[in-house]
């Protein structure tokens, strides 16, 4: 059995109904990308912990018994792609989220059972 149409009849109608309510190709890019930074296991961690409450490397560190090295590479790639962002006090240098729209995946991904 094909998974392929067999007749070429194509519904122009829905077609362009699901046309217009596509994104630009732009949102599909910005989109993606965001999938591909929540792919990995270590900065979801860091994500929903920070979505919790603002932490510096040591106490992610400590959470998430990882080295302060691999934190703080994490939390470059999450800054650079504006996901988290940083503050100074005195020497520590504390991080928060954001982007709120990770904060609402984020809690979905809480509530998958």
């Amino acid at each position: 059995m094909s998974k392929v149409c067999e007749i070429k009849s194509i519904r122009n109608e829905i077609v362009e109904e699901v046309s217009k309510k596509m994104l630009p190709e732009e949102k599909y890019y910005e989109s993606s990308n965001t999938f591909k930074i929540l792919s990995d296991f270590n900065r979801v961690r860091i994500i929903d912990a920070l979505n919790i409450g603002e932490l510096c490397v040591c106490e992610l560190s400590l959470l998430l018994d990882m080295s302060q090295s691999a934190i703080s590479h994490q939390l470059r790639l999450l800054r650079n792609n504006d996901i988290v962002k940083f503050r100074k006090e005195d020497k520590k240098v504390y991080y928060s989220l954001n982007d709120f729209k990770i904060t609402e995946l984020i809690e979905k991904v809480r509530n998958i059972e």
